[in-house]
């Protein structure tokens, strides 16, 4: 992690930020499963309440050559700027951890426990079924997430959904780990600054 690059979206009057930073982190996850990486990570420097307009990507400089050689922007790289890959500077603020966080409680988890509650005798009405349902939902529903996402297309099924992003302390010590094909981590670190 001592290399990074970073994408600045450059503002459009037509077409938003967050779009093209979606379409952007879309490619990414292509092309770290390209590589089957594991050692290529993301951060959003400008992050605040939301992600901000630069994605930068954590790696060696071999690593991060090899993932630019694949020139995986294609037709995006009109919608940004890519910088050189640069040295981390010796002065940052930290390390942090930058993972996906879920919800605990979705609709297919509902559908599961009512199957398996009808199974233990426990829903053994319509109605308690419905009481159930309204009970879990409104539980579901007050604990969302507030979290910044980006909005994602699967390959596989072609539905939307969001991948919450969440940031952990900062910390003056590097945890090394792997990443996941989406730069993401629950446990490595990457330098923040």
């Amino acid at each position: 992690m001592n290399y990074y690059l970073d994408i600045k979206i450059v503002a459009d009057e037509e077409v938003p930020v967050y779009f093209i930073r979606n379409k952007i982190y879309a490619k990414l996850h292509k092309a770290l499963n390209t590589l089957k990486s594991s050692n290529i990570g993301v951060s959003f420097p400008n992050y605040r309440v939301k992600l901000g307009d630069v994605v930068r990507l954590h790696s060696s400089q071999e690593r991060l050559v090899a993932l630019q050689a694949l020139n995986w922007l294609g037709g995006l790289s009109g919608y940004c700027v890519v910088s050189d890959i640069l040295a981390v500077p010796e002065l940052i603020e930290g390390y942090r951890v930058v993972s996906r966080i879920r919800t605990t409680m979705n609709l297919k988890k509902l559908e599961e426990r009512i199957t398996y509650q009808k199974a233990q005798g426990e829903l053994k009405t319509d109605e308690d079924v419905k009481n159930y349902e309204r009970q879990y939902k409104q539980k579901m529903f007050g604990s969302s997430l507030d979290n910044p996402y980006l909005e994602l297309q699967s390959s596989s099924t072609t539905q939307v959904y969001r991948r919450f992003i969440q940031f952990g302390d900062l910390s003056s010590t590097i945890t090394l780990g792997k990443f996941d094909e989406f730069g993401l981590s629950k446990s490595a670190s990457i330098p923040w600054f």
